[in-house]
């Protein structure tokens, strides 16, 4: 589907910045996730964890820990 929509300037300044908002959101989380699987990778290494992580992936609705090889990786459901 085709289509123009009009809204006013200021309408548009405020979509422009909330897309720079949402931008800058997304690559501090994707940031803290890879920051996040290091630090569990490290208390991996120091101690059996999988009871927690089996508890935490029960519980979370939007995420889940898998550890392959020692290295943990966070993967979201829903992508």
């Amino acid at each position: 589907m085709t289509g123009t929509v009009s809204i006013s300037l200021d309408d548009f300044t405020s979509l422009l910045e909330a897309s720079k908002k949402a931008s800058s959101s997304t690559e501090k989380t994707k940031l803290a996730t890879k920051e996040l699987q290091v630090f569990l990778t490290f208390l991996c290494g120091k101690e059996d964890i999988s009871v927690y992580l089996d508890e935490f992936n029960k519980q979370s609705k939007t995420s889940e820990i898998v550890v392959n090889n020692g290295r943990a990786q966070i993967k979201f459901k829903d992508a």
